[in-house]
């Protein structure tokens, strides 16, 4: 069989061992994080976040058609998409290594032997399946996300490049490069990360047409790879719908003419300079001219997947994000401006004061019959910049006070301790790339211990990495040693990699130049960009998989060198056999053992279910506000896929400030109707009432919420105060509320039942929390003063207390919502801090509709199930519990806890979910059942133990930096607290047990009192 055949054989071998893992561990619904989103966008074909991702979009519409009608199918073939799209990664990586490999070993035109044959052959499977493995790459390849379809639009590229070098002396080589060019424009419709490969393809065509290559002309082309790289990030994927943008402008201002005949005729031209430069290439007989046209051209083509923006945006659908439906909007869509500006090369430290503010750029939104501007840009002048700022964030910037906290945190700062250029170093070095790349770096190659988050200590073991190699001295915790993410792979795909790297380097340079700077600039380079400024909302290792695939193809060639030390002592063909088999038994066997329970969700069912429970939480009819990505992407996919609870309004609260989505708000969204937002869009619309500050007119007493938004959106000059720059605008005169209740309203809509209407309040009085309205404030007023008790409101109970409105003194836990409802205020459970409950709608809600994801019995449970939902769990069947017992129902009680123990596992994945557990323990010995009890007691005892242990071990070590104060006071909390708890309900060998315990590490721990 020739070289070809059996090259084309392995790859498609590669491509079936990972379309087999991938579909074996698929998640098999919806997933946390954006994925909820991205499903339920391209099933109905809508509108997801900034910048948009068009062409994943539609790809994903025709998978979750094999769905064949079944909705709840839908979410596992778009899973299916990515496992398939990253499948085929695997394939081309395959063939990218074999490509590179058969250079190192045979020139061109030279047969290839049969121990060349299984170096070549071998290199490719080990990196491809040591790939196929790895963490960060196998968890976006079970889910529907866009980082797999992103890696194989880069593995293609990539393959292509080397396909086209091949081939380049050949006529009509230079397909290669316009297809490349096409697969870039098409990739940008799914991620942009395919656009850091070009400075690698561009060097790869510089070696092979340069006809002297020499450092001075290889930094030239360098340097013109990150041109044409800036030209098709900012030139054709930015700036092109700039032009468009004020050409429609033009077009509609000036002439006045309708909306998009401006974007029409730049089209056009921009068609007709194409073909124009195409012709003119041909005529004049200039084939690189032509084949610039020509790339840019189909780079274009591409491209043009983002018309289905508007297009869609137009359509009105539920999920429409910013809603561009026009050049303008569009532009600030696809360029992400909304998010902010992040400084690079010049910029403030996070100490810089605010000296003075300059107008920008006109902000422009569309009319009814043109383009009305809407304000300006704010370019802030600051006392003092630096050069590559690292420690960034200012008063402008809504989290500064939480940046700079962490910043001092980190870098040990004193308070009023200004940060010197060598902190800003620390800072890059220390965190933003050892702690946010290389850290998730040795996760892939050297190992790690759980998946927990870690980005906040580089010391503890939480999110850290590991070889293993050493852990057996450690007396590492049995809740990592145990758990499904400890994955010590002893840094033998590290140490191959770094083998087969230094063996590229000596054997063929330039290629292993190509690779590295693949590898940089998928992943150093990133981190420089995105100049991350503080705690991400979650890890961030998918962001650099191209990276960790870059450095897989050196994995593969590490076999080669490995055999030809092997060499010395054997020959040719039994020393490539050897090398194979001890690198495929060293990394991708060894990948597969120890990643598979990680990654295994075939089992797991909890988004969708925690999403369904979110939903029945609700009465009919409800609006339900939401907060962040995991209490909103789910529920849109239950509701927008499955058709779960169509009744229910979600309103994401961190959406909720943009003009376009309140008006989303005002029309009908499958089966709920218009919210009552009574104020017309130019009464909120960008540029207007975006903020307004409080200003006491010291108003006596409590003002009715209707006439505080009445006086709000009022344009009566009296409503209005004057501020120093001249300009006149509405304030928050009170924040004193208050709402007239009609009881026969929350009687007849069904808030409460007939029987509670005693305990109704005849007016609700809170204090509004903030200094000023943001326009997600003023949206609410218009709902709590309009809504007349028509529609239930509900929070989700993980909604953080600064954005419940001061309304917590009358919202009530009904499953995991927190429900609007007047009763009186008990100031009994608001003095003893004890959440209040509906508890019989919230025992129903618990017991007869809530899904539990297959929590018990799941093999793997991520950790956002484990480690956000799990406790979340727990202190919604303590709440239940406690509510009931209060309310005397104490055999409901015991129902309840009896079902948490029927269907949730007992685990304890942090020390604040073992305080959960032993206030359910409390609660059984308070319903008398003393085994359950006396079991939970136990397991959150051997948690504690089991921490307290390890703490120890450090602080004998004086390990401080990895030691956690919180756990070990809390440990010692709860071990009082268990053995009072079990003295007192009679339990005394157990008591007992738990004070010896406390007496022991009080002595142990002593020594940290004084400190």
């Amino acid at each position: 069989m020739n070289y070809k055949k059996i090259n084309n054989l392995l790859g498609w071998l590669c491509f079936a061992v990972a379309a087999v893992t991938y579909i074996s561990t698929l998640e098999p619904s919806v997933s946390f994080w954006d994925c909820g989103e991205f499903i339920s966008c391209a099933y109905r074909l809508q509108v997801s976040h900034q910048p948009g991702y068009p062409m994943f979009a539609m790809l994903g519409k025709v998978f979750s058609l094999l769905s064949m009608g079944d909705h709840t199918k839908v979410a596992y073939f778009t899973n299916m998409m990515s496992a398939l799209a990253s499948s085929a990664t695997i394939m081309f990586l395959f063939w990218t290594i074999t490509a590179l490999a058969k250079k190192l070993l045979a020139g061109k035109g030279e047969e290839i032997n049969q121990s060349r044959l299984i170096l070549i052959m071998g290199a490719g499977l080990v990196g491809a399946l040591a790939f196929t493995f790895t963490d960060t790459f196998w968890f976006s390849a079970v889910e529907t996300i866009v980082f797999a379809m992103s890696s194989m639009c880069t593995s293609i590229v990539f393959w292509a490049i080397l396909k086209w070098e091949t081939h380049a002396d050949e006529r009509g080589a230079d397909r290669w490069l316009v297809f490349i060019a096409y697969m870039i424009g098409l990739s940008i419709g799914i991620h942009l990360l395919n656009l850091l490969t070009i400075p690698a393809i561009a060097m790869v065509y510089f070696f092979r047409r340069s006809k002297k290559v020499s450092v001075k002309s290889g930094i030239v082309a360098f340097l013109v790879s990150i041109v044409i790289l800036g030209l098709i990030q900012f030139g054709i994927r930015g700036y092109t719908i700039y032009f468009v943008a004020w050409f429609d402008f033009f077009f509609v201002n000036t002439l006045g003419l309708g909306f998009g005949s401006g974007a029409f005729v730049f089209l056009l031209l921009l068609a007709g300079i194409l073909a124009g430069g195409i012709w003119y290439s041909i005529r004049r007989k200039k084939p690189l001219l032509n084949l610039a046209f020509l790339c840019i051209s189909f780079i274009y083509l591409g491209y043009s997947s983002f018309v289905y923006i508007p297009i869609r945006a137009t359509a009105g659908t539920d999920l429409d994000n910013s809603h561009p439906d026009n050049a303008f909007t569009l532009y600030g869509y696809v360029n992400m401006i909304q998010y902010g500006h992040t400084p690079l090369l010049t910029g403030p430290y996070f100490d810089a004061k605010i000296v003075g503010e300059n107008a920008g750029a006109p902000l422009y939104a569309k009319g009814k019959t043109s383009y009305e501007k809407t304000g300006t840009s704010i370019e802030y002048e600051y006392d003092h910049t630096t050069f590559m700022p690292r420690l960034w964030s200012t008063e402008s910037d809504p989290y500064y006070t939480q940046n700079v906290q962490f910043y001092k945190q980190w870098l040990q700062l004193g308070d009023g301790q200004a940060p010197t250029f060598v902190d800003n170093m620390k800072w890059l070095f220390s965190w933003q790339i050892y702690q946010m790349y290389a850290r998730y770096f040795l996760w892939n190659f050297v190992g790690r211990y759980n998946d927990i988050d870690g980005q906040q200590n580089s010391a503890a073991i939480n999110g850290n990495w590991t070889s293993g190699i050493f852990d057996g001295g450690k007396h590492l915790p049995q809740s990592v040693i145990h758990g499904t993410s400890y994955t010590p792979l002893y840094a033998l795909p590290l140490i191959l990699g770094l083998l087969g790297a230094v063996y590229h380097f000596r054997r063929k340079k330039r290629d292993a130049v190509v690779i590295a700077l693949l590898f940089f600039f998928t992943g150093i380079a990133i981190v420089l960009y995105v100049n991350q400024n503080t705690i991400q909302p979650r890890e961030r290792d998918y962001s650099y998989v191209i990276s960790f695939y870059a450095f897989t193809i050196w994995i593969g060639l590490g076999v080669i060198a490995l055999a030809e030390i092997a060499m010395i002592k054997m020959k040719a063909r039994m020393a490539a056999i050897t090398s194979f088999a001890i690198c495929l038994l060293a990394v991708p066997v060894l990948l597969i053992n120890k990643e598979w329970k990680g990654h295994d969700r075939s089992t797991k069912l909890t988004p969708h279910d925690m999403a369904y429970d979110y939903l029945n939480s609700c009465p009919k009819n409800a609006v339900l506000f939401t907060y962040g990505d995991n209490d909103t992407y789910s529920l849109w996919y239950d509701q927008e896929v499955e058709g779960i609870r169509p009744d229910v309004r979600i309103i994401c609260l961190s959406l909720f400030s943009g003009d376009w989505y309140i008006h989303q708000m005002q029309g009908k969204m499958n089966a709920s109707a218009p919210l009552p937002i009574t104020m017309p869009f130019d009464k909120y619309k960008e540029g207007t009432r975006d903020v307004i500050y409080y200003n006491d007119a010291k108003i006596p007493g409590a003002v009715e919420v209707k006439d505080i938004f009445d006086f709000l959106t009022s344009d009566d000059s009296r409503t209005k105060t004057t501020y120093q720059d001249g300009s006149s605008l509405n304030y928050l005169p009170t924040k004193n509320f208050k709402l007239t209740v009609n009881a026969n309203d929350v009687v007849n809509n069904g808030v409460i039942t007939p029987d509670q209407k005693d305990k109704l309040a005849s007016t609700m009085e809170w204090k509004y929390p903030s200094n000023y309205v943001t326009k997600d404030n003023l949206a609410m007023l218009d709902i709590l003063a309009h809504n007349n008790w028509k529609r239930p409101i509900c929070f989700t109970a993980t909604m953080p207390s600064e954005s419940l409105f001061g309304l917590q003194p009358y919202l009530y836990k009904e499953g995991f919502v927190y429900h609007l409802i007047p009763f009186k205020n008990d100031t009994a459970a608001n003095n003893n801090g004890a959440v209040k409950t509906n508890s019989l709608v919230f025992y129903n809600n618990v017991m007869n509709k809530f899904k539990f994801g297959n929590f018990k019995h799941a093999r793997f449970l991520d950790n956002v199930s484990a480690g956000q939902f799990y406790p979340n769990i727990v202190s919604t069947f303590h709440e239940l519990a406690e509510g009931l017992i209060k309310d005397g129902h104490r055999d409901l009680a015991l129902k309840a806890i009896h079902k948490f123990d029927e269907q949730m596992p007992d685990i304890n994945p942090d020390i604040d979910t073992a305080a959960q557990k032993f206030f359910l323990a409390q609660t059984a010995y308070k319903l008398d059942d003393f085994n359950l009890g006396n079991r939970y007691v136990k397991s959150v005892d051997n948690f504690i133990t089991d921490q307290l242990d390890y703490n120890y071990t450090l602080l004998k070590d004086n390990n401080n930096l990895a030691m956690d104060p919180r756990t070990i006071q809390i440990g010692m909390q709860l071990l009082n607290g268990m053995a009072d708890t079990a003295k007192n309900s009679h339990q005394d060998a157990l008591g007992q047990q738990l004070q010896a315990q406390l007496k022991d590490y009080e002595g142990k721990f002593a020594v940290l009192e004084g400190r």
